[in-house]
C-alpha cells in the first residue's frame, strides 16, 4: 500500500475506489444473478434494521479513528514546526557566545537542521528512524559538552541555549513518536472487515432497478474505500505526496544561511 501514497492523492484514491468498486460490483451481480429481486425483498425489513444498527457502531468507529489519525498528523506538523522554531532560536542565541564557540554551535544547528530535512524525515518515511537513534542531535549535544561555560560572559543566554537544546531534543522526540503508525493493526482489520460488511450488505436489497442499485453499491464503495484510504494517509505523516510540510525545515535553512552571509 504505500507505493499508492508516493502518488498523486487524485490517482492514488482514484485506483483503491477503482478496485473496491470493481469487486463491489462483481459480488452484487453474483448475488443479483442467483437471487431474484422478489426473493431479496422478502428480509428488507430484517435486513434494513440490522444494517441501520451496524451503519451507526461503524460509523462511530470510523469517525473516532478519523479523529485519532487526524490528531496525530496535527501534532506530527506543530512538532516540525517547533523544532525548526527552536533551532532557529538557538542559532540565534549563540550570536551572544566568542566567535570560535558562535560559529562551532552554529555550524551545529546548520548540520542538525540539514540532517532533519535530507537524512531523518526520509528515514522516518520508511519506518527506519527510532527514538533512540541519537542523530544530528547527538552531535550537537556533543558540540555543547565541548563548551566552556566560563568562557562565555552572558551567563543567562548560554542558560537559555541549554534550554533550546532540550526543547529541540523534545520536538525531536514528539516527530519521531507522532511518525510512528498510530492506527494497531487490530484496528484496521476491524475497519476492513467492517467496510466489506457495510458494502456486503447492498448485495441483499431486491431493487427492481438493477442500475440503480448498480449505483447505490459504488456510491457507498467509493465513500467507505475514500475514509479508510484516508485513514491511512493520516497515518503516514511523513510518507508520500501528502506528508507533513518540510517548508519550515527549508525557511530555517535558508534564514541561517543569510545571517552566516551577514556575518
Amino acid at each position: 500500500m504505500r507505493f499508492l501514497l508516493q502518488l498523486a492523492p487524485p490517482v492514488s484514491f482514484f485506483i483503491v475506489c477503482a478496485i473496491t468498486s470493481f469487486l463491489a460490483l462483481a459480488g452484487l451481480h453474483m448475488v443479483r444473478k442467483k437471487y431474484s429481486a422478489e426473493v431479496l425483498k422478502e428480509n428488507h425489513e430484517v435486513a434494513a434494521i440490522i444494517f441501520n444498527a451496524f451503519g451507526l457502531f461503524y460509523g462511530v468507529l470510523v469517525a473516532f479513528v478519523m479523529f485519532v489519525t487526524w490528531g496525530g498528523y496535527d501534532d506530527a506538523t506543530k512538532s516540525l514546526q517547533m523544532e525548526a522554531s527552536e533551532s532557529l532560536d538557538l542559532f540565534h542565541i549563540a550570536e551572544a557566545f566568542p566567535d570560535a564557540t558562535k560559529k562551532m554551535i552554529q555550524q551545529g544547528v546548520r548540520d542538525y537542521v540539514t540532517a532533519v530535512y535530507n537524512d531523518e524525515v526520509p528515514k522516518m518515511s520508511n519506518g527506519d528512524i527510532s527514538l533512540h537513534t541519537g542523530g544530528a542531535h547527538a552531535t550537537l549535544r556533543v558540540l555543547f559538552a565541548q563548551v566552556d561555560a566560563n568562557s562565555i560572559p552572558n551567563r543567562e543566554l548560554y542558560g537559555e541555549s541549554l534550554r533550546c537544546l532540550n526543547n529541540l531534543a523534545q520536538f525531536r522526540r514528539m516527530r519521531i513518536f507522532a511518525g510512528n503508525d498510530t492506527v494497531p493493526p487490530v484496528i484496521w482489520l476491524v475497519l476492513l472487515v467492517g467496510g466489506v460488511f457495510a458494502v456486503s450488505y447492498t448485495f441483499f436489497f431486491g431493487m427492481k432497478n438493477l442500475n440503480a442499485q448498480y449505483l447505490i453499491t459504488t456510491t457507498l464503495t467509493v465513500t467507505v474505500t475514500s475514509i479508510l484510504f484516508l485513514v491511512y494517509v493520516l497515518d503516514h505523516p511523513f510518507t508520500g505526496t501528502s506528508r507533513v510540510s518540510l517548508a519550515p525545515l527549508r525557511e530555517a535553512m535558508t534564514a541561517m544561511k543569510g545571517d552566516s552571509g551577514e556575518n
